[in-house]
């Protein structure tokens, strides 16, 4: 059963009565056309809405809670996952989890990929940390990354999550070191280096592992330095003001595209990816197998050179 959004009561509202409607049809009552009807008016709904989100809005459906995570996207995207855990410094973050993967059949494109889950209920979230990564989690990405430049393999990033873990004992262990020299790792990779926002990027947490080739983006997915909460408190000393902060803060995909950097926008099915979880994880993969195509052929120096002329360029 679908959570609805504060913006998406009057579809629930028509949801709602199409319900009511299926229990009551009977023998004695047709409501066939009475039931397409009302699903043609919630279908036109969703588009007129998702059609004229604001950034809030986007905010607020990256982060819903049935939106796909890095584990519906292995388990869609991938032949076969093998992970790999564990930085070999300290420990396992389940917070980021990486592995050797294949995508499309069993001759298909060997990578690895490497991505925040958030988890999908509360023992999960507690688990994963809500996607939150200590220094650790980062150190096994920079671990993986390497492994596969070493083998020549691509590395895909799924990006999702508010950000780095702000607790004592991640700043204990040097969480600032580790996003800077994750990121650090991604600029000096010399095979293709693909990352993709699949729901919240947020601050540094999401930096780390996207500091790409081509950044590819969800329709409904934001990216920013900061949560607008977080922005609207230090703005104005008030988290209720985030509406205004997101909107400030260009931080959806169409006005990261406009200003150079995102590459490529994933559509997402009418309503959101949470509403049909397959279409969006198809296109997605398809978006990724192109993008794969373009980098293969380039030599481990270009690859380096146009990742830095990417950043470089932001804000010219």
């Amino acid at each position: 059963m679908v959570s609805y959004l504060d913006f998406e009561k009057p579809v629930a509202e028509l949801q709602t009565r199409i319900a009511e409607l299926r229990k009551a049809t009977s023998d004695e009552m047709d409501l066939d056309r009475e039931i397409s009807d009302l699903e043609v008016k919630v279908q036109k709904l969703l588009r007129d809405t998702y059609a004229h989100l604001t950034p809030w809005q986007k905010t607020q459906v990256a982060r819903h809670p049935e939106r796909p995570h890095f584990h519906d996207y292995i388990s869609a995207l991938c032949e076969e996952f093998i992970p790999l855990a564990g930085d070999r410094l300290f420990g396992e973050d389940e917070a980021i989890i990486g592995g050797l993967a294949r995508i499309d059949g069993q001759d298909g494109q060997r990578v690895m990929i490497i991505g925040q889950e958030k988890g999908n209920d509360t023992a999960s979230r507690l688990k994963h940390n809500f996607g939150m990564a200590r220094p650790e989690g980062y150190r096994k990405a920079i671990r993986l990354m390497k492994l596969a430049d070493r083998f020549g393999l691509p590395v895909i990033t799924l990006v999702d999550t508010s950000g780095a873990f702000p607790g004592i004992d991640a700043e204990e262990r040097g969480q600032a070191e580790a996003i800077a020299r994750s990121t650090e790792t991604c600029l000096s990779l010399g095979v293709p280096l693909i990352s993709v926002i699949v729901g919240e990027g947020g601050s540094g947490g999401a930096i780390a592992i996207a500091a790409a080739n081509r950044l590819l983006m969800f329709e409904h997915a934001v990216y920013s330095v900061i949560s607008p909460e977080g922005c609207a408190s230090i703005l104005w000393r008030d988290a209720g003001k985030a509406s205004d902060a997101a909107t400030a803060m260009k931080l959806t995909a169409t006005d990261l595209y406009g200003l150079g950097i995102v590459d490529r926008i994933v559509l997402e099915p009418v309503g959101g990816a949470h509403r049909d979880p397959k279409t969006a994880i198809d296109a997605l993969k398809m978006a990724l197998l192109q993008e794969l195509a373009l980098l293969k052929p380039m030599d481990r120096d270009a690859l380096r050179s146009m990742r830095r002329k990417k950043f470089l360029d932001i804000g010219g």
